[in-house]
C-alpha cells in the first residue's frame, strides 16, 4: 500500500460534520441548480421539474406545437404501465391522440405511415420509443433553443433572480453566513 492507500488507524475514526442551516436543514458546500438555471442546463433537466413542462407546455403551446411535449409524456408515463390489458388500453390512446391520421393533436413522425393498430394487441413498454426519441430531438434541436430565447422563459428567470435578491432572502443568507463563521 502506498501511503495514501493506508487505512487510518482505529482511532481517527471518519469525522462526518453537518453544517445546517438557520432552520435546521441539512446544507450542502455546492449549490445545487435549481429553476431556470437547471432548465437551461439541457432538456432533459427540464421535462424532469414540472414546473418546467408546464413553461415549456405554455411555450409551444404559442408554437401550436405542444402535442410534441404531450406525446413525449404521455409515451414516458406508457413505460411505467402495468399488465396487459392497462398497457393496450394506453396504447391505444397515445395511438389514436397523436399518431392516427385521425389524432386530434398529431405529432410529425417518420415511420408513422407504417403505423397500424395492429401493433396495439401485442403491446410493450418500449413500443413507441423510437417515435419518442424522434421527438425528443425535434423539441431538443428546434423548439428547445427557443423557448431559452422566449419571454415566457427570460420572464421566469427574472422572477427567479428577484426572489433570490429579496430582503427576505438576503436575510436568511446572514443568518446562514454568522452560523457557518461561528
Amino acid at each position: 500500500l502506498s501511503w495514501n492507500e493506508a487505512p487510518l488507524p482505529a482511532v481517527f475514526p471518519p469525522v462526518r460534520l453537518q453544517i445546517n442551516d438557520s432552520e435546521g436543514h441539512p446544507s450542502s458546500s455546492h449549490q445545487t441548480l435549481k429553476g431556470t438555471s437547471k432548465w437551461a442546463a439541457s432538456l432533459e433537466n427540464l421535462l424532469e421539474d414540472p414546473e418546467g413542462v408546464k413553461r415549456f407546455r405554455e411555450f409551444l403551446k404559442k408554437e401550436f406545437s405542444e402535442e410534441n411535449v404531450l406525446f413525449w409524456l404521455a409515451c414516458e408515463e406508457f413505460k411505467k404501465t402495468q399488465g396487459k390489458k392497462q398497457m393496450q388500453e394506453k396504447a391505444k390512446e397515445i395511438y389514436m391522440t397523436f399518431l392516427s391520421s385521425k389524432a386530434s393533436s398529431q405529432v410529425n413522425v417518420e415511420g408513422q405511415s407504417r403505423l397500424n393498430e395492429t401493433i396495439l394487441e401485442t403491446p410493450h413498454p418500449l413500443m413507441f420509443q423510437k417515435l419518442q426519441d424522434q421527438i425528443f430531438n425535434l423539441m431538443k434541436y428546434d423548439s428547445y433553443s427557443r423557448f431559452l430565447k422566449s419571454d415566457i422563459f427570460l420572464n421566469h428567470k427574472k422572477l427567479e433572480e428577484q426572489e433570490e435578491n429579496s430582503p427576505e432572502a438576503q436575510t436568511a443568507a446572514k443568518r446562514a453566513s454568522r452560523i457557518y463563521n461561528t
